[in-house]
């Protein structure tokens, strides 16, 4: 069995940062919650996303994109319910784009955790990146241990990436803009969000 050394971690993390930063569901969740609910509306969906990216990492190293590569139907039906989820919280904001906010009225961060969770679970995409990285990266035969520590450290990557945006993104003038220009803010990230989800649902 082959250990990994510090190198290979930090050369993970590029791209993986790099993904992070990418405009994309994950990023634009987590950015909405942070803003709208506060700091902990904002850390509890970077928790459920990174929980679930690391799981995805794991399933790449026990060989999931294999199997979606032998097992095409699989991975097409993981995209599609994963697009249907992203448009129908695309429909929520741009319904209640004009609704106030107030305690409990906002759905698009009601149960972050599980949101942030479902958001990830629903992009099976995480499963190949992670794959082709892993493949270039780091050598074949990792043990358990090694395997683990590459499952750790992309957790604490995204965590300590969504706290970051959490704190940064969740005072009270990031908030008062955002009431200022709610309307026209939930219309666009419900149009973002819808995009990406015609799009994980048409593309090949």
């Amino acid at each position: 069995m082959t250990e990994i050394t510090l190198a290979q971690l930090v050369a993970f993390n590029i791209p993986l940062l790099a993904a992070l930063a990418a405009p994309g569901p994950a990023l634009l969740l987590a950015m909405r919650n942070a803003i709208v609910g506060g700091r902990r509306a904002g850390i509890l969906p970077g928790i459920g996303l990174a929980s679930v990216a690391a799981l995805w990492t794991g399933c790449a190293l026990l060989g999931l994109a294999t199997l979606f590569e032998l097992v095409p139907w699989l991975y097409l039906a993981m995209k599609i319910t994963g697009a249907l989820y992203l448009i129908y919280l695309a429909w929520g904001l741009w319904r209640d784009a004009h609704a106030p906010l107030g305690p409990g009225q906002d759905r698009a961060t009601a149960r972050p955790l599980r949101q942030g969770m479902l958001v990830n679970l629903a992009n099976p995409k995480s499963v190949l990146f992670a794959g082709a990285v892993i493949v270039v990266i780091f050598p074949t035969s990792l043990s358990p241990a090694a395997s683990g520590l590459i499952v750790l450290n992309h957790w604490l990557v995204e965590v300590t990436v969504y706290a970051l945006i959490a704190v940064l993104l969740s005072t009270p003038a990031a908030r008062r803009s955002y009431l200022r220009a709610k309307a026209c803010a939930d219309r666009i990230a419900g149009l973002v969000l819808g995009a990406l989800g015609l799009r994980l649902l048409i593309e090949r």
